[in-house]
């Protein structure tokens, strides 16, 4: 596949996003946040915007043009284009590109970069080597499968894993070698062939898995999921857009309404599916753990986001209240009262 003007920086291993406006002004995130790259010679007006991403959809076989403005398309190494044309931007086309990351930094190397305070290396691993099922949320570019890619390496490499994703981004998981990724496919130009997220979580289940892993949950996929994961399946992991761990329960019943599962019934299943939500946020460049928690029932039915613990990136994290039972529950050794050790 080839970017044309863009190559240099798609070759860039520092940088994960490339964005090209209307008028050809080129910006690329090297988790520093999108920073302006001056081109030569560079786009020479919003019509060769637009001819470019026409063409780079074309290469993988996604039609972009006035009858159909909105064109979104990936590839089999996880790279992943949305284009959007004129007359719904101003000029040219809107071009998004996000670029998978080519290193693959295990655990260890992301707490050192400053994921989270050291004392919570020995917190990931125990849940990971307890079996605990792990919902992984956060905005876009946060670091929700740099994390889950670190987690599913600590799995003893004679467990099967079987993960599940829209586009590919884990790859193959190191010292694996009995793992099965799936991957979801679009429909052909005739609009026949699709295979979606939700026929591929239902063949996760004849698979013998011993850790279901969903790259997304981002639609009715999450009913089979929840079911799954309350029928004997311990140990999986998905990641999940949400603000914070106090909002993942307004977060799941929306996608239960798209799977015509009511609130009460939702709230019921993600209680017994997920055993702990870790929260990633972004400061600047910084990516970090920001909360660690856990969902519960709270009046009436309704499901509550509980944070154990927080970190604000910096400092010392803080311990609420439902640590103690949290580290006694997870096998995590504790040196005081509130506070993690290993």
């Amino acid at each position: 596949m080839t970017f044309g003007y863009l190559n240099d920086l798609v070759q860039d291993s520092a940088v994960t996003d490339i964005a090209v406006t209307g008028e050809g002004r080129v910006w690329a995130d090297r988790g520093r946040g999108m920073e302006e790259e001056m081109l030569e010679p560079g786009f020479a007006s919003p019509g060769a915007v637009r001819d470019f991403a026409v063409q780079l959809c074309s290469q993988l076989g996604k039609r972009l043009d006035d009858a159909r403005p909105i064109a979104d398309a990936s590839n089999e190494a996880g790279i992943r284009i949305h284009a959007v044309l004129a007359p719904l931007v101003p000029s040219g086309a809107s071009l998004s590109i996000r670029l998978p990351s080519r290193r693959h930094p295990g655990l260890e190397e992301l707490v050192a970069s400053g994921l989270c305070p050291y004392s919570w290396l020995f917190i990931l691993k125990a849940l990971v080597v307890n079996r605990a099922t792990l919902l992984v949320t956060g905005g876009t570019g946060v670091g929700k499968t740099t994390l889950l890619r670190s987690l599913l390496a600590l799995c003893p490499p004679c467990e099967r894993l079987v993960t599940v994703e829209e586009v590919r981004e884990l790859g193959t998981i190191a010292g694996h070698g009995n793992q099965v990724a799936l991957a979801a496919r679009e429909s052909n130009v005739e609009g026949a062939g699709a295979v979606g997220l939700v026929d591929l979580v239902k063949a996760t289940l004849r698979m013998r898995p011993d850790r279901i892993i969903l790259g997304e949950c981002r639609g009715e996929e999450v009913s089979d999921l929840l079911r799954a994961f309350n029928s004997g399946h311990t140990g999986g992991m998905v990641t999940l857009h949400a603000d914070s761990v106090e909002r993942v329960p307004s977060r799941l019943a929306s996608l239960g309404l798209l799977a015509g599962l009511r609130p009460t019934a939702m709230a019921a299943l993600a209680e017994g599916a997920f055993d702990v939500v870790i929260h990633l946020e972004r400061d600047g460049g910084q990516r970090h753990i920001a909360q660690i928690g856990r969902l519960t029932m709270g009046r009436e039915g309704a499901l509550v986001g509980l944070p154990v613990c927080t970190w604000s990136g910096k400092g010392q994290p803080r311990y609420g209240p439902a640590w103690g039972p949290f580290a006694k529950q997870w096998g995590i050794r504790t040196g005081t009262g509130d506070r993690g050790g290993g």
